[in-house]
């Protein structure tokens, strides 16, 4: 049987089962099996064993819950909500005025976060209120923390760059560094085009309450639980001093201390942040252990280096390929979330873009911020469903408002692929 049919029929069979409501990470195991059992004569299930204790075993995967604990803590305390009084004042000199608490809320807290979803709803729920209060732009609002919300994947420490370091065997230390410039690229990005929209229509951001130095230099201690967390989390890692496992376990520790000392915390509080850490984790966990079985899997079936092989002899330019690819993940995001996108699509788009000449670390970059576009990509936009419930206006008019922002982060794709030494810089100093 030619490698063309045997990746149709794993690839058709994938899809069935995604769109039976079969669980990601079962669908990915089911596939695995049944195409090693069809078209190879090994025995699937001793390698599934291993896959399965290597793979939830390792140290690198124990950051995961600890993040999503960390985030989980600051989602339910009144650190969120400190922070935008905190900014307010900061930003109300800047043409836009307080829609800048959208983006630069979206990037601290996405910096002890790790996640997009997680991201937009805490910032959503404090920012759109008021600003929908003072009269500020409907579409402005809500398209801008549709994009920056994003920032969730981006910007470290991620869920999504832990599980493509673990899947790809990349550093997940140098995935989180190397996020940072991207991430202040699309951060000024949207604020800049904040700032050139009102310029232009000063009624979109219309002039409210005025502070003074007093109130700018009281709002600094609200902003300041996040900073310390963000310069312990990160600084830890990018001077060397830790893992991102024992730093997750820092800024855990960290954000205990914090949303306590504001007496936020109540044990209800605390009771459901558990449980909220255990289901992510352990659909996280299910979904990158069904990913590395399906990618040994596809590696018996000899798909990649017959692929690999194809493309090479087509004689497909490397920016050629990144075309190729950035217009399948745009229609793979218009009908999966990122953790589907990365397991179903890197075993072959790995061994392709490694071909090519590019750097694994580069691609986990690209990945993610392929994903974020999915996030604000109708129907399955996460981030969309997210304002739509916060705000009660439907997904379609969400996503024209997120249009803009759209734009902006595939401008961000051109950029770092046009100068990859923008995502490799900062991980080539690593110690």
């Amino acid at each position: 049987m030619s490698i063309v049919t045997v990746s149709l029929a794993v690839l058709a069979l994938l899809i069935v089962l995604l769109f039976s409501s079969v669980w990601v990470g079962m669908a990915l195991i089911l596939v695995g099996i049944i195409g090693v059992m069809l078209f190879t004569g090994v025995e699937p299930f001793s390698i599934l064993n291993n896959i399965l204790w290597s793979n939830s075993n390792s140290s690198t995967m124990l950051a995961l819950p600890l993040f999503v604990m960390m985030g989980e803590v600051l989602f339910r305390s009144r650190i969120s909500e400190n922070l935008f009084k905190g900014l307010a004042p900061l930003m109300s000199h800047l043409p836009g005025r307080l829609i800048h608490t959208n983006i630069v809320a979206s990037s601290l807290f996405a910096a002890v976060c790790g996640s997009s979803a997680a991201t937009t709803m805490t910032v959503g729920k404090i920012t759109m209120p008021e600003l929908q209060k003072r009269g500020y732009s409907e579409a402005l609002s809500m398209g801008t923390l549709a994009g920056a919300g994003t920032l969730g994947f981006l910007i470290p420490p991620s869920t999504m760059m832990l599980v493509y370091g673990m899947l790809a065997n990349v550093s997940v230390g140098k995935l989180f560094i190397g996020g940072l410039i991207p991430a202040l690229i699309i951060a000024c990005g949207l604020m800049g085009y904040v700032m050139i929209r009102c310029i232009i229509d000063p009624s979109l951001a219309p002039q409210g309450e005025t502070f003074s130095r007093k109130d700018m230099a009281q709002a600094l201690p609200m902003i300041l639980p996040v900073v310390v967390l963000i310069v312990v989390v990160l600084g830890s890692i990018y001077a060397g001093w830790a893992t991102p496992t024992e730093a997750a376990a820092v800024g855990v520790f960290g954000s205990l201390v914090f949303a306590m000392a504001t007496r936020s915390l109540s044990w209800e509080h605390f009771l459901e942040a558990m449980k909220g850490t255990v289901k992510t984790s352990s659909m996280i966990l299910l979904i990158v252990t069904g990913a590395a079985y399906l990618s040994v899997a596809i590696g018996y079936l000899n798909i990649p280096a017959s692929l690999t092989r194809l493309i090479v002899e087509l004689g497909v330019g490397k920016y050629q390929l990144i075309v190729i690819l950035s217009v399948m993940y745009l229609i793979l995001g218009c009908m999966l979330e990122g953790f589907s996108m990365i397991v179903m699509t890197l075993p072959l788009a790995l061994p392709l873009i490694v071909a090519a000449g590019f750097d694994p670390l580069w691609f986990g970059i690209y990945l993610v911020i392929m994903i974020e576009l999915a996030q604000l990509t109708p129907p399955v936009g996460f981030n969309l469903f997210v304002i739509s419930g916060l705000t009660g206006k439907d997904v379609l008019t969400i996503a024209k408002y997120a249009i803009p922002s759209f734009l902006i982060l595939s401008a961000a794709v051109a950029i770092i692929t046009a100068f990859p030494a923008l995502v490799l810089y900062f991980p080539n100093l690593m110690i």
